[in-house]
């Protein structure tokens, strides 16, 4: 029997704006569906997005939604959880909007460690706004911004995260829809920020102008790159180099999370306990 996507769907919106054969709708399905597994109502969860094509995500889906401001969704999702922490909130952006203006409301989530979920929806390049350099476009490939070809190094929002403090990691590809799927769920329960990067094609602003005529050899390609992490792991540094790794590439458990560490403030200054020590907080560490 075929999943029925009717319900968690704001249906007076489709079809919708983005491109034929845009990942951005099995981002949406894989989405829809881990939600179901997860066995979350409607009222439980709040999508947060930003500006660009992954913008739109928060207007098709039938949740408690905002539409915010460009590089900005981490910031409006903090305070959303801060005020609602029983929320599962999840915030949608593209590598735009999360690493370049929003770049450092994203390594300020890793650190803190608040309980969201950030999809970051990575095609390589500003696709809305008509193809200019991204923080994540490949070296050497043509852009308006960069005719001649792009000399920016390429980012790794990944190893960011990681860096950053984020304590759940992980990239799958649209390619893989089912595994996205697992990933997302597996990023969604687990309790502190999760940083998921789901590899997507823009054919038509990326693609098509890289020697990419089409929506498959587009993503073709971002099967060329990616390799699951065990597979990655084998390699040596050399072969490694323009590779990026898949599945779960990072999970700390025990990592503290930031609204339990408010709730323990809040109760300092009611006077439900003493002064907090930085032993309170060493398996942040």
């Amino acid at each position: 029997m075929a999943f029925n996507y009717d319900s968690y769907l704001r249906l007076e919106k489709m079809p919708t704006l983005w491109c034929w054969g845009c990942g951005d709708g099995i981002v949406l399905k894989a989405f829809i569906r881990a939600i179901e597994k997860l066995g979350w109502s409607k009222d439980e969860v709040c999508v947060v997005s930003g500006i660009g094509c992954s913008g739109r995500f928060s207007s098709y889906v039938d949740f408690n939604t905002v539409h915010t401001t460009h590089g900005r969704t981490v910031a409006f999702a903090t305070g959303i959880k801060l005020a609602n922490p029983t929320k599962k909130v999840i915030c949608v952006a593209g590598d735009g909007d999360a690493l370049a203006i929003g770049g450092n409301h994203t390594i300020h989530g890793c650190r803190r460690n608040i309980d969201m979920t950030l999809i970051v929806i990575q095609n390589f390049i500003y696709g809305l706004t008509n193809s200019q350099t991204s923080p994540t476009t490949p070296q050497g490939m043509w852009t308006v911004s960069q005719k001649a070809g792009n000399i920016d190094p390429t980012f790794d929002g990944c190893e960011l995260a990681i860096a950053a403090g984020a304590s759940f990691v992980g990239r799958e590809n649209v390619t893989d829809p089912k595994k996205l799927e697992k990933l997302l769920m597996q990023a969604m329960e687990h309790r502190g920020f999760s940083y998921v990067e789901a590899m997507s094609n823009c054919h038509i602003n990326l693609g098509r102008k890289n020697k990419m005529q089409s929506a498959m050899e587009n993503l073709d390609w971002i099967d060329s790159i990616t390799m699951p992490k065990k597979k990655y792991d084998a390699l040596s540094t050399e072969e490694q180099l323009n590779l990026f790794p898949t599945g779960i590439l990072k999970q700390n458990k025990e990592a503290r999370e930031y609204c339990d560490m408010y709730e323990d403030i809040k109760a300092v200054h009611q006077g439900k306990r003493g002064v907090i020590t930085q032993d309170d907080f060493a398996k942040k560490i």
